[in-house]
């Protein structure tokens, strides 16, 4: 078992000493430290940490907010820590350490909520997009072709002008003057041998 710490600071205004200090403190071998906004998705020092992580280590963090983002972030990262048998501590926040019962049970509870919190999100936004097609709202892009201009370039498909020519004098792509085009069937379709 290896315990490994991870701190974080915002801006390369400020120092990762403090952390770093407390990270050793608590007893991590190796301390990965980054200057990189929480809200960067893809923190190299992090995704570094997580893959060198092996069944039964410990991950420490200061405060949970070094770590993740967002709730739904940290669930993320404690779910893929879990699965590998990784634990978790974060030394501002006793309750978040799943090397503990107590802890694992709370960050199951936390789970529980927010994916309770997230179905209740999905139902409404359910309900919210029925309604308004019940009002008649349209969903999606909006056509980039009228329905006459729509019929008008199919007419000069036929006539045998080019996808490209065609989507020049619309101000288009070409792919999407060849998405009106109805799909050939298939030659067995036809009755062709």
């Amino acid at each position: 078992m290896t315990i490994y710490g991870y701190a974080r600071v915002s801006t390369d205004g400020q120092t990762l000493a403090s952390q770093d200090a407390q990270l050793h403190a608590a007893g991590c071998v190796k301390v990965y430290g980054e200057k990189v906004s929480g809200a960067k998705t893809d923190r190299a020092k992090l995704g570094k940490l997580l893959r060198r992580l092996e069944h039964g280590d410990v991950l420490v963090v200061t405060r949970l907010d070094r770590l993740a983002r967002s709730t739904r972030d940290l669930l993320n990262i404690l779910h893929q820590l879990g699965e590998r048998g990784v634990g978790f501590k974060s030394l501002a926040d006793a309750w978040a350490d799943t090397t503990t019962p107590h802890g694992r049970l709370l960050v199951t509870m936390l789970a529980g909520i927010a994916e309770f919190e997230r179905e209740l999100i999905r139902a409404r936004t359910g309900e919210g997009r029925t309604r308004a097609k019940a009002r008649g709202v349209k969903f999606g892009r909006p056509s980039k072709l009228t329905a006459h201009q729509r019929q008008e370039a199919l007419q000069r498909l036929i006539a045998g002008e080019t996808q490209a020519d065609i989507a020049r004098s619309y101000a288009v792509d070409a792919t999407t003057i060849g998405r009106l085009c109805p799909p050939f069937p298939s030659v067995g379709a036809l009755g062709v041998p």
